[in-house]
Parts: C-alpha cells; structure tokens; sequence
C-alpha cells in the first residue's frame, strides 16, 4: 500500500450507510436533554463515520411523549407561535397547552430546531417517529430500546 492510500481522510457514501432502528423513552425525561440526544442519534453523530453531508443517522421511535418533562416556569412561559398567512392569523399557545392536545408537536418541534435548515435536515427529520402513549407500529423493525 502506498503512503498516499494510507493518509486518505473517510467520506461515508450513501450507498455504505447501515441504518438501525432506536426506541426511546420519554418518560420523565428533560426536554432539551432529550432532543440533543435524538438530534445527534438522526444525524449520525453518534458514529465514527459520521459525514456532515451524508445522511448516515438511524430511525428514533420516541415513545410516552406526553410525559416529558420542562424545568422552572416553561409550563407556562414557553410559547409556541405559527400564522395561518391571513390577516389576524397569528396564534401563540404555551407548553401546557400543547402537551395537552398535540404531545408529539414539543418533540418533534424541539428536534426539528436542533437539524439542519436545508434538503438534508428535513430528510433526516422524516427518520423520526413520535407517539404520545407507549405503543408504536414499529415493532417490525424490532427498535432497540436505549436510555438517555
């Protein structure tokens, strides 16, 4: 082998990604502690291969979303905005009333803040899966269960 082999920097391609399948818990669990950890497990960054052009990450199933937790006055103070494109559209709903009707919106929303704002970080954002109660239709893909 020649020197110049030897010093070649990796660059994952598409075609060697080996994608798993993850299930998460979100139980009790802190929610920007928990959307760090699911970003970099979507994005791949948890592997030694990782490549910031590549979509190397695996699936997360995020199971319980409407048992997870915020710290001090979020409940309360946390606001989540969106417009309708209409005049007088504007709408702003806290937390608690959110994780009230839509539990699966705080993950997905907290995550989605954590990608990239480009192709690759909504393809990645489709590679997470979020259900309010404990159970899922992924057992097919047999999800390993890790702990945060």
């Amino acid at each position: 082998m020649k020197q110049q082999d030897v010093n070649k920097t990796f660059v994952l391609k598409p075609s060697d990604v080996d994608q798993k399948w993850y299930l998460v818990n979100a139980e009790g669990q802190n929610l920007g502690r928990l959307a760090t950890k699911v970003a970099d497990i979507l994005r791949g960054k948890n592997k030694a291969t990782f490549t910031p052009n590549v979509d190397g990450g695996d699936y997360v199933v995020v199971i319980n979303a409407e048992k997870v937790s915020v710290t001090g006055r979020k409940a309360t103070d946390k606001s989540y905005t969106s417009h309708s494109g209409y005049p007088g559209g504007f709408k702003r709903r806290n937390f608690a009333d959110v994780i009230s009707s839509h539990p699966e919106r705080v993950i997905l929303h907290a995550v989605k803040g954590m990608l990239p704002k480009n192709k690759l970080g909504y393809s990645i954002l489709a590679k997470l899966k979020v259900y309010a109660g404990p159970e899922h239709p992924h057992t097919a893909q047999k999800p390993v269960e890790i702990t945060l």
